[in-house]
């Protein structure tokens, strides 16, 4: 399976509870949803592809990598501002706030904004408050969202703009901000068979739909498509 960063310790959890159920082992690499995307497009191989954004899993379907009859949306998720063990509260993000000086002369960590999920919903987040104009010039951009919540987690970034569910599995950080969902375009995860994937994969594509594996999902963070 490939799998976007910011599934890894849910998905880690799922995947170890269906091997001890039934047997079955399963192989997960993590990365940026773009980067798996092109990995699968060279030839990469994978059975199953989860991706944080509907736009990946479509330039693989157009191109006829994915079986499209087996793609349902999975999961959803939300965006917020994270610090490390200082920084003021600042509620919701709204226009008008000083998210420049508030950064100290330091940098706020985000994955490729013109590439990677996260630093793309974070980039049009930003956009619709205005602040991106002001801010883009202190962005420090990493090539997967784990990578920019490991920069706030150590201290080498003030802040970072993250998922909900990533801050939620690291304890250096907390929640200073959150980011309405009108901010952003839609955070959808979904998942397909690739066309070459294995028929055995559809037994664990099956077993992500289920109530546990929902139930661990949402424990660390993530929404039903649906809410």
């Amino acid at each position: 399976m490939f799998a976007a960063a910011s599934l890894k310790t849910a998905l880690d959890e799922v995947a170890s509870e269906f091997e001890q159920e039934t047997g079955q082992g399963i192989t997960v690499s993590y990365a940026a949803s773009s980067v798996l995307a092109r990995q699968i497009q060279l030839g990469a191989p994978a059975d199953l592809f989860i991706s944080a954004n509907v736009d990946w899993m479509n330039v693989l379907q157009d191109q006829g990598l994915i079986d499209p009859t087996t793609r349902i949306d999975l999961l959803s998720n939300g965006l917020v501002l994270v610090a490390g063990g200082e920084g003021v509260d600042i509620g919701e993000m709204r226009p008008g706030v000083a998210l420049a000086s508030a950064l100290n002369g330091g940098y706020l960590a985000m994955a490729l904004v013109d590439a990677v999920p996260a630093g793309v919903y974070g980039k049009a987040a930003l956009e619709s408050l205005g602040l991106w104009q002001g801010i883009q010039g202190q962005i420090a951009q990493t090539d997967n969202v784990r990578s920019a919540l490991a920069l706030v987690a150590t201290g080498a970034a003030p802040m970072g703009i993250v998922y909900r569910s990533d801050a939620q599995v690291e304890g250096r950080v907390r929640v200073i901000a959150e980011f309405s969902p009108d901010l952003h375009p839609p955070i959808i995860y979904p998942v397909a068979l690739t066309a070459v994937g294995a028929e055995s994969a559809r037994v664990f594509l099956n077993h992500l739909q289920s109530q546990a594996a929902r139930a661990v999902f949402e424990k660390q963070g993530f929404t039903l498509p649906n809410g």
